[in-house]
């Protein structure tokens, strides 16, 4: 097995392109405009979606070019708002997120790591990333709350949101303490700690969780060997 592994976002795909074409729209519509006054409704019209092109393709570009890093050690997570990194002797189960509505199985566009422990992960997060998990994640927390009926895990957490969060006996505060909180509330309902959007992936959800999970059973295979040469 290689040393490095990584996967690239699509969110990060067609970039390039989309900033070349909105910039350009914007241009040409402005040249309609000025020099050709009777299109002024066609010239408005190619403005705006130049203007959306152009906006969408600089958020494109401001996307990490990789999103999932695979080493011997553990797995790293980026995001516009920075990373963190999760070692694969913390991890329980690595899955595609699924919740179970009116008796049917409906797969979420998630990737769910369970952890063992959620500290090493709050003492290495920044709290800008946190804060952006927390909001792209709201969907998540909707989705436990209607997946608990009686809504009382939900109730509790929200009634606990602002307080200190303590975990493996470590206190966490602020934003960290709600993203471990968040993710704790997350795990009893949905069954993971933590979630990976399909779209930071570039090929099947399938084939990703096979490929976590490969290299997490080689880690635990080289940590066991020298033991058994012993």
């Amino acid at each position: 097995m290689t040393n490095v592994v990584t996967i690239e976002p699509q969110t990060k795909r067609n970039a390039a392109t989309l900033t070349t074409l909105g910039a350009a729209g914007l241009l040409l519509s402005l040249l309609l405009f000025i020099k050709f006054s009777h299109l002024f409704a066609f010239s408005l019209v190619m403005f705006g979606f130049a203007l959306v092109s152009l906006l969408l393709g600089i958020a494109k570009l401001n996307e990490p070019s990789i999103s999932l890093k695979l080493t011997s050690e553990g797995l790293c997570y980026f995001h516009r708002r920075g990373q963190y990194k999760v070692s694969w002797d913390n991890i329980v189960r690595i899955d595609n997120a699924r919740v179970t509505q009116n008796m049917a199985l409906i797969e979420l566009p998630y990737l769910g790591l369970k952890l063992k422990q959620m500290n090493p992960v709050l003492d290495a997060i920044s709290p800008r990333l946190a804060t952006g998990l927390l909001t792209e994640q709201r969907p998540l927390l909707m989705t436990a709350a209607t997946h608990d009926e009686d809504l009382k895990s939900l109730e509790k957490y929200l009634g606990a949101e602002f307080e200190p969060f303590i975990s493996h006996g470590e206190r966490y505060r602020g934003v960290l303490a709600m993203f471990g909180r968040r993710s704790e509330t997350l795990a009893e309902n949905l069954g993971y700690h933590l979630y990976i959007s399909h779209d930071a992936i570039d090929r099947p959800a399938e084939e990703i969780v096979a490929l976590l999970r490969q290299w997490q059973a080689e880690y635990l295979v080289s940590e066991h060997e020298p033991h058994q040469g012993k």
